[in-house]
């Protein structure tokens, strides 16, 4: 993460004279809001997965068991790609199934 001082001291045109100057209560405010939107946009970016996913993710992500997981490509609940001898699913048929 690379903070720029103009973000941290927005109110401050000279960035030379922070050198001497204490910090006060208003710059630790200003830090624990830079901070904590840094953070939120982090996260934000972590939780996209990826646009096809393994069997193993699929059944960890919806909690069931292999067997369960054939049954829905048996019955064409759940679309699929097979690459060789590995089963690919797309995230968004996922998402397709858990919405009402």
């Amino acid at each position: 993460m690379n903070l720029h001082p103009k973000k941290l001291f927005p109110g401050v045109e000279n960035l030379e004279l922070l050198n001497h100057q204490p910090i006060t209560k208003r710059d630790l405010l200003n830090f624990s809001n830079v901070m904590l939107s840094e953070i939120k946009e982090m996260v934000g970016r972590q939780e996209q997965p990826a646009q096809w996913l393994k069997s193993s993710e699929v059944r960890k992500l919806l909690k069931i068991s292999p067997g369960t997981l054939q049954n829905l490509r048996i019955n064409g609940t759940l679309n699929f790609t097979k690459i060789g001898s590995i089963i690919y699913y797309k995230y968004e048929e996922i998402l397709k199934i858990l919405s009402p």
